[in-house]
């Protein structure tokens, strides 16, 4: 059994260590008694295994696992074609921008609770490892754990952030948030207000950055080397396969991605830029553009271009129930989602398609219904149950890919010259060597925007990128929008215990 393989077990022995059960909408979730907990907690390897439920429970699929990647948030972003008598209800729904239907109300509810089950169990961590200390032999692994566990806490309470906030920049609705820090469920979390609450991610992610940037083994070895079984690299099994976890330059990217969305475009650039240019211990770039080498590997997620993704084993017993399989008679039903030959049009326009390896490699266009008519089916989670080191390269799910980094960094440079030595660089990466150079910056943000969609499509980030532009209107809905689209509802049971007598 390989090293990643172990860790997969350990995180199954979460099931047995974790009670989840549930009390109310803000957290369904607690450890079944104070004993347990404290049995838990009194071993590293206790710790090990809460740590990796933390990515469990990320990778659940009320989470990143289906509902925040695929089908629910993409919808928002109404990038699926529905099929005329969808049984796809809540996506419907969702897509519909209709937050008062019992649909969106239960999906809402659902991704909600998952990410404050990730959130609660990280606070489990953070605590224990404060009054644990003694617990640990290695400070170096005890500090590794605390700032995963706050990175983990901020990475899903942005996501709060982004759908259940208000709009970033120039928006004309407040809206306050629950950040979650305490371990008793009994306690509904204090509520913040926009600033307040990004004052709060970013607390999160300056501890969590200060104890990675000097115990990381990613600052001593490559990536590549910490993907080896080789124990003479790294000693601690804990402490490989790094491109799977929020490490330094992980957090280094979420920053930027949260440096984004509030508008502070010269601290993205400025972050985006130092993952571009950063060098591992042999000189090489920590984390280089991977599309043209991944795609001619068949690797359609991109993974070492990864710099945090999630594993999720599981993933091929399950997608092809929400995306058409990649056999010549897929057929597109009541029941899964594809977009149609129009819409494959407008989201490669005025791209080479002759060799643009997404466009090649990601759609099924072979996709039909029952009337014969072609469709076209997401193909980048689908891959044979043969192909070798799954657990590598295919059973994934990308979170901070170095593709956004260029992304972040085009859009909010100052300098053309520069964005147009990013450009070709990125679409290097996509087999595209001949393209036109922007003449303006305001040029090179439109086609970023689009290239989002393109780049990104079934990873989940498309509707906050509407949300921080104030798009007021979506490609392939005719719908204007307003902010009521763009901020969806708490769960109705949630309450601010500030405005509560």
């Amino acid at each position: 059994m390989n090293k990643l393989s172990s860790t997969y077990c350990l995180a199954a022995l979460l099931a047995l260590l974790v009670a989840l059960t549930s009390c109310n909408d803000w957290l369904d979730v607690r450890t079944e008694t104070e004993q347990k907990e404290k049995d838990q907690f009194s071993t590293v390897k206790g710790f090990e295994t809460a740590l990796t439920g933390c990515y469990m429970q990320m990778a659940d699929q009320n989470a990143y696992g289906l509902r925040m990647t695929i089908t629910n948030v993409e919808n928002l972003a109404h990038l699926w074609s529905l099929h005329s008598r969808t049984t796809r209800y809540e996506d419907k729904a969702m897509q519909d921008h209709d937050y008062k239907s019992d649909y969106s109300r239960s999906a809402v509810k659902a991704m909600y609770q998952a990410l404050f089950k990730a959130i609660s169990q990280a606070n489990l961590i953070i605590a224990n490892a404060e009054t644990h200390k003694e617990v640990f032999t290695d400070e170096r692994e005890r500090a590794i754990i605390v700032a995963e566990a706050h990175a983990i806490r901020a990475y899903c309470q942005m996501d709060v952030l982004r759908l259940f906030g208000q709009m970033p920049v120039n928006g004309k609705k407040a809206v306050s948030l629950p950040y979650s820090e305490s371990v008793n469920i009994d306690v509904l979390p204090p509520y913040y207000n926009f600033n307040d609450y990004v004052a709060k991610l970013t607390a999160d992610l300056d501890k969590a950055e200060t104890y990675l940037k000097v115990n990381d083994p990613i600052i001593k070895f490559p990536f590549e080397r910490l993907n080896s079984t080789n124990a003479s690299y790294e000693t601690n099994d804990y402490l490989i396969f790094r491109q799977f976890r929020l490490n330094y330059y992980a957090v280094r990217a979420l920053r930027a991605r949260l440096a984004l969305y509030t508008g502070d475009t010269a601290k993205a650039h400025e972050i985006a830029m130092e993952l571009i240019n950063a060098k591992d211990s042999e000189g090489k770039p920590v984390r280089a553009l991977s599309g043209l080498s991944d795609f001619n590997n068949g690797y359609k997620t991109c993974p070492n271009e990864c710099l945090f993704a999630l594993s999720k084993y599981d993933i091929l017993s399950y997608i092809t129930s929400h995306l058409p399989s990649t056999a010549d008679d897929a057929r597109f039903h009541t029941g899964n989602l594809t977009i149609s030959q129009q819409q494959l049009t407008d989201l490669y326009a005025g791209e080479n398609i002759a060799s643009h390896n997404r466009y090649l490699n990601l759609w099924n266009q072979r996709v039909t219904d029952e009337y014969g008519k072609l469709w076209n089916g997401l193909t980048k989670y689908i891959f044979s149950d043969n192909a070798s080191n799954k657990n590598l390269y295919y059973q994934l799910i990308p979170m901070l890919r170095m593709s956004e980094i260029y992304l972040i960094a085009m859009e909010a440079s100052t300098d053309l010259n520069e964005v147009n030595t990013l450009y070709k660089a990125y679409m290097t990466s996509h087999n595209v060597t001949t393209m036109p150079e922007f003449t303006s910056l305001d040029e090179a943000k439109t086609y970023i925007v689009n290239e989002y969609r393109r780049e990104l499509f079934g990873e989940g980030q498309m509707f906050y990128t509407y949300k921080r532009i104030g798009a007021t209107t979506m490609l392939w809905d005719s719908t204007t929008l307003t902010e009521d689209a763009y901020i969806l509802p708490l769960p109705e049971t949630e309450f601010d215990p500030a405005k509560t007598n």
